[in-house]
């Protein structure tokens, strides 16, 4: 019975197992992911907001007030967490350059008529006067200063909506780094897009380390718009860890130059930008450097960025149902798609790959390529997914292999007769044999004396003399008093008697005799196990059998 509850059970999971193979495969996750990370995808901008009054005394007093906004970096981020949250580069939000030289050289140029460059350096002039007043502008600010600066750093966030929103909102630095390369954190001070938060791109845990590992960069190149959507290219990681300069990168098969082309990339605004895992589409670093070499820094540089500005990065509502929305979309199934692709936009109305992907849903829906209406179509046996004569074909290959293992078996058990639980229809099962070692108990002797005295009594109870009262031609029986023997009772306290049809009407007919007690003549005993009585006990304390029967 063992055996063949173990080859049923066998089967059963040889059964599910088949049966678990095509749903297995389709479940597998979606190519085209870095849709995932692009609906987080931002454009960040900062500026400083330059407020400038400038102290002429050289002719008449006049003050001349002036305010400036100084481009400090642009680039991308990328939201990590609903309330709208971004990671991007320090030097996309900071810069080395003062921005009060800028104005001086600025409000100095317009007033003065003065060919003084608007840029970050300090400059000379031919003419000594105006050159004292302008280098006593420059800052630091002092008592004989000629400038009064007062400046601040303003952040605008443009996320990727449709329409799209040309304001963004402001956010403040949580943490920069302490270098330009470094991850900077930013949190919002106003408000951030839908009523259940913003889309999020998941963070990965780790950077592939084999040579040419397939990543996808992405980011934007200006402000979103319709005719500026996000920019997506492909890129292949050099193997190894990041060091100082960051990960670099290089195609495989060597048809491009890949830290040319994203060093382009990077120029034109996609510092800061997300590198996208391959498989999982996971955020697994940002791009740094330009020119002609566009690098990588780590996802593990990002969460101790995070860490730091006590921010942390999770998933929302929206991510949870875009992701439901894209399963459907990209396994072909886009009547299933286009109620998902509903519910985000719902959760978020501006969210434009989701606005992309059920405008072409619903244009696939119901035709020959949407897999919904191809499964319902097929004939039966006929699925629309992956033929399944591959998997009923293992499957009877391991089932086959499965009964022949049975049949080996029973086979080997047949030739070696009957086991522990075998045996024979005519014979039955067999009875187990006493472990070797254990003596076997004597049978009893018919012809020996079935009496046996058992002392259960503390102490042990007195057995009759030789030649006493007996049931038979043995030893002694073991008897006790009866009740007209107890001197309180009432009965008789004569000598021994009898047993059975000697008993007296003493003794009740129970067939007891009186014994002798060191203790005393009123001592009872229980005609049942022997125990002893007191004078009060109706019943036994040791079986429960009555006293006076």
């Amino acid at each position: 019975m063992r055996r063949l509850g173990t080859v049923l059970a066998l089967l059963g999971g040889c059964a599910l197992a088949v049966a678990a193979m095509p749903a297995a495969l389709a479940h597998e996750h979606p190519s085209g992911i870095t849709d995932l990370v692009t609906p987080a995808v931002v454009r960040v901008e900062a500026t400083a907001h330059v407020e400038i009054t400038l102290l002429d005394h050289l002719d008449d007093i006049v003050h001349i007030k002036k305010e400036y906004e100084v481009p400090i970096g642009s680039g991308t981020g990328t939201v990590v967490n609903p309330e709208g949250a971004v990671v991007t580069l320090t030097r996309v939000v900071e810069t080395g350059k003062d921005v009060k030289v800028y104005a001086a050289n600025k409000i100095f140029a317009e007033h003065h008529k003065v060919d003084v460059p608007a840029d970050f350096e300090r400059h000379k002039l031919d003419d000594d006067r105006l050159d004292r007043h302008l280098q006593q502008c420059y800052p630091p600010e002092r008592s004989t200063a000629t400038c009064i600066i007062e400046a601040t750093t303003e952040i605008r966030i443009f996320p990727n909506i449709a329409p799209a929103d040309d304001e963004g909102f402001r956010a403040e630095i949580a943490r920069a780094g302490d270098r330009p390369d470094s991850p900077a954190v930013l949190v919002p001070v106003g408000r951030a897009d839908g009523g259940t938060g913003m889309p999020t791109a998941p963070l990965g845990a780790k950077v592939p380390d084999t040579e040419g590992a397939p990543v996808a960069v992405a980011g934007f190149t200006g402000r979103p718009a319709a005719d500026r959507p996000e920019t997506v290219e492909i890129a292949h990681l050099r193997a190894g860890g990041a060091g100082d300069g960051g990960r670099r990168f290089r195609d495989p098969e060597g048809k491009a130059d890949e830290p040319v082309k994203l060093g382009a990339l990077i120029d034109r605004g996609l510092l800061g930008g997300p590198v996208i895992e391959d498989k999982k589409g996971e955020v697994v670093g940002l791009l740094v450097g330009g020119g002609k070499d566009g690098r990588m820094i780590g996802v593990r540089e990002i969460t101790a960025a995070l860490a730091e500005a006590k921010v942390t990065a999770r998933r929302g509502p929206i991510d949870a149902a875009f992701e439901q929305a894209l399963t459907r979309f990209h396994t072909k199934y886009y009547g299933d798609a286009v109620p998902a692709f509903q519910r985000v936009l719902d959760l978020y109305p501006g969210h434009v790959v989701a606005a992309a992907h059920l405008k072409t849903s619903q244009a696939k829906r119901g035709t020959a390529e949407d897999e919904g209406t191809r499964s319902a179509a097929a004939p039966a046996g006929d699925g629309g997914g992956p033929p399944l004569w591959p998997f009923l074909a293992g499957g009877g290959v391991l089932v086959a292999a499965v009964v022949a293992g049975a049949l080996l078996l029973w086979r080997r058990a047949a030739q070696d007769g009957p086991g522990e639980e075998g045996g024979t229809v005519e014979t039955g099962p067999p009875v187990p044999e006493p472990p070797v070692g254990l003596p076997r108990r004597p049978q009893a002797d018919e012809g020996a004396n079935p009496t046996v005295v058992v002392g259960r009594s503390f102490p042990a109870l007195p057995k009759l003399p030789s030649g006493g009262p007996s049931t038979g031609p043995g030893g002694p029986v073991l008897v006790a008093r009866g009740p007209g023997a107890d001197g309180t009772a009432g009965g008789s306290t004569g000598g021994a008697r009898g047993s059975g049809a000697d008993a007296g009407p003493g003794t009740g007919g129970t067939g007891t005799v009186p014994q002798p007690v060191a203790g005393g003549a009123g001592q009872k005993y229980c005609t049942a196990c022997g125990m002893r009585l007191g004078q009060a006990h109706r019943f036994c304390g040791f079986c429960g059998h009555p006293a006076e029967v």
